[in-house]
């Protein structure tokens, strides 16, 4: 599998995780859906995750990860997926509140994010039940809790 994931940390945040992880964690993604990728993933503070969030989905406030699939004609078949804008702020302030490692968190919208980019979508409940379903597969395989657990410590 060839994937490169750029990452481009726009904030001085403490916590996030080294590239090499991001790059495993979104490769563990498209594991058997991609044999080629490119993404590309930006940290970015509160401020700027609220301005996209407020530009692009209408919604005032910072979130987790946002992410906006590349939009080239799917019978070229291009390692282009797209871009992910994850806040650092945000994620550490929800691991802290669900009791959650920090890296299972990061770990987890970094997968989130990257299954978005391939279409996979939660809108519904049976689409929510598909994207749950592979992500705590994924996140298990990496060594992870599933994330909807309300205790996350178990597997």
């Amino acid at each position: 599998m060839a994937i490169h994931v750029d990452i481009d940390n726009a904030c001085d945040a403490p916590g996030v995780p080294a590239a090499a992880d991001v790059t495993r964690w979104a490769a563990a993604a498209l594991d058997g859906l991609r044999e080629r990728a490119e993404l590309s993933i930006r940290i970015v503070d509160e401020a700027e995750s609220r301005e996209m969030n407020n530009h692009y989905r209408h919604k005032d406030y910072a979130t987790n990860v946002l992410s906006f699939p590349s939009e080239l004609p799917e019978d070229c078949n291009p390692p282009l997926l797209g871009d992910l804008a994850i806040c650092a702020a945000v994620v550490a302030r929800e691991a802290a509140e669900q009791h959650k490692p920090l890296a299972a968190h990061w770990a987890h919208m970094v997968v989130h994010g990257t299954l978005h980019l391939l279409g996979f979508d939660h809108t519904d409940d049976d689409e929510a039940e598909v994207m749950e379903a592979r992500e705590i597969t994924i996140l298990q395989s990496l060594g992870f809790a599933n994330p909807y657990c309300e205790n996350s410590e178990e597997h």
